[in-house]
């Protein structure tokens, strides 16, 4: 798998990055274990969790798999802090369902999680370590401050951000020792190139693109129907992926399943070689409930995307309004 540098960094990474979100949840420890070293096998480095997954199972299943199936040092581990599961039911007076985190991005807060990550991983370090939401409760020069220490102390080699938005990363990439910025990204979310990735480059940080198949909507999956077995028929996300189903979606994976059929490939690979080949991308962070999954996600490192596919896909994706 080919490697990229990361912004102006001399950070280098896999261009398909291994997601860990449904570990614990959809996958279980054996099916991570075979993700992690056939991912690892075929060259990936960048790992990516978050004690905030699946209510902290998804580092602790990555904990037990480092060192006697991967090594850690053919990893670039990716964590992050200031997101927290909440424990206690919260009451809210806002239609919908009430949050599941809660945000915390002080020094105190920061540190605090990084030390337990740290510990719960058995490593002295992560490689990429981002704050994981904005949080408005805590002055930026104090995150800045975390940031600059948490680097200083070898703790963290490469510090990065989650959840914020262009001005929130530029007003912190001024102050602070930024050099990665996690954006949703696809071919049904391309706002990010207004602002977020120009914002990115002049601060000479590296985009890494999450959410990349619109949470599956371009693999194709929903073209004729909802599959049982899908997020679309799960009742904590359906209501997102529905309406997100709409005649621009139809198009896109539209052709997607044609450039594929011509290609000798999925949609799926399709789509992720339309993100990776995108200005300022250094890599996509990429999710599998299992190996076979994962096999698909993997193909798209090798698929090469004829120009004249590109633009296609530039233009029947694109936002009139």
């Amino acid at each position: 798998m080919e490697q990229r540098t990361v912004g102006r960094s001399g950070l280098r990474v896999s261009r398909i990055g291994l997601a860990t979100h449904t570990w614990g949840m959809q996958t279980d420890a054996d099916d991570a274990a075979g993700q992690l070293v056939a991912f690892a096998e075929a060259g990936g480095t960048l790992v990516d969790t978050s004690p905030a997954y699946a209510g902290g199972a998804a580092q602790r299943i990555l904990a037990d798999l480092l060192g006697d199936l991967v090594s850690r040092d053919e990893l670039v581990l990716s964590g992050c802090a200031g997101v927290l599961p909440r424990t206690e039911p919260v009451q809210t007076t806002v239609p919908g369902p009430a949050p599941r985190t809660e945000i915390d991005a002080s020094r105190r807060g920061l540190l605090r999680q990084l030390d337990r990550t740290l510990l719960e991983l058995g490593t002295d370090y992560l490689d990429i370590w981002h704050v994981a939401a904005w949080d408005p409760g805590t002055p930026l020069d104090e995150i800045a401050a975390t940031l600059e220490h948490a680097v200083r102390s070898g703790k963290v080699r490469y510090a990065g951000v989650r959840g914020f938005n262009p001005w929130q990363l530029a007003s912190l990439a001024a102050i602070a020792p930024i050099s990665v910025a996690h954006t949703p990204y696809s071919l049904l979310a391309r706002h990010a190139e207004s602002e977020f990735v120009p914002a990115a480059q002049h601060h000479g940080v590296g985009v890494i693109a999450s959410a990349p198949l619109a949470g599956g909507i371009l693999t194709g999956k929903y073209r004729d129907g909802v599959p049982a077995d899908s997020r679309g028929a799960d009742e904590a996300t359906a209501a997102e992926i529905r309406h997100r189903l709409d005649e621009r979606a139809t198009r896109v994976v539209d052709a997607l399943v044609t450039a594929a059929d011509g290609l000798g490939t999925s949609p799926l690979a399709v789509a992720l070689a339309w993100i990776r080949d995108r200005p300022g991308i250094a890599s996509m962070i990429v999710g599998a409930r299992d190996i076979g999954q994962l096999t698909g996600v993997m193909a798209a490192e090798t698929l090469e995307l004829p120009r004249a596919i590109a633009a296609a896909l530039d233009d029947v994706s694109a936002r009139t309004e």
